[in-house]
């Protein structure tokens, strides 16, 4: 709104949509993912305005709008720095929290808080991990995870200590005011840490 001059989809052109993306990266100083994520909700919100026959065409096609790697951001947690953070945590499940994330590779929180306890197969040394971001893919965003060897303490340690009837291996920390993040960067303080990006 602080942007386009009007309201009317139709009015709306390629190049006030290139200008909007020249807005966000000089003016507002977005980094180039979170522009091409905007663009491509422009142009999500366009595709479907083209399919209700509101508008011709879409004045954000031919954008760039998939999200690239960032290396500046990529960090290997050793397993020196793991066993630190993992001695630093304040209980069980911070631990498996930071187990699944660093050995088992869990988006965190969403796959994370979302992992229950019949997802789990201790017999089969396996666990089932339903993603909400890829649920869209063919496999239905499920996939099949090894139950590691670092892993395996920290989920019975979690299990053992859980409440008889407890749906969800993590408990505490479900709850939409608690921020994993600042949690998680106080703990890796706490091990005599940096953080990390």
């Amino acid at each position: 709104k602080a942007f386009f001059p009007t309201e009317r989809l139709d009015e709306i052109n390629q190049f006030t949509a290139k200008s909007f993306r020249s807005y966000l990266t000089g003016t507002v100083g977005l980094a180039e993912n979170t522009v091409r994520r905007q663009i491509g909700m422009a142009r999500q919100f366009y595709n479907a305005a083209i399919e209700s026959k509101l508008v011709a065409e879409n004045p954000f096609r031919g954008q760039p709008v998939t999200v690239r790697a960032n290396p500046a951001r990529f960090y290997f947690v050793t397993p020196e720095t793991a066993q630190k953070v993992l001695d630093a945590c304040p209980d069980r499940e911070w631990r498996l929290i930071f187990g699944l994330a660093r050995f088992g590779g869990l988006r965190c929180p969403s796959e994370v808080l979302r992992l229950k306890w019949q997802d789990v197969d201790f017999q089969n040394e396996q666990f089932t991990v339903h993603a909400s971001k890829t649920e869209h893919h063919s496999n239905g965003g499920v996939r099949v995870v090894p139950l590691f060897s670092e892993l395996r303490p920290l989920f019975q340690d979690a299990f053992d200590a859980a409440e008889d009837g407890s749906t969800y291996c993590i408990g505490r920390y479900r709850d939409k005011s608690v921020n994993l993040r600042t949690q998680m960067k106080k703990i890796i303080r706490r091990a005599g840490l940096e953080s990390w990006p």
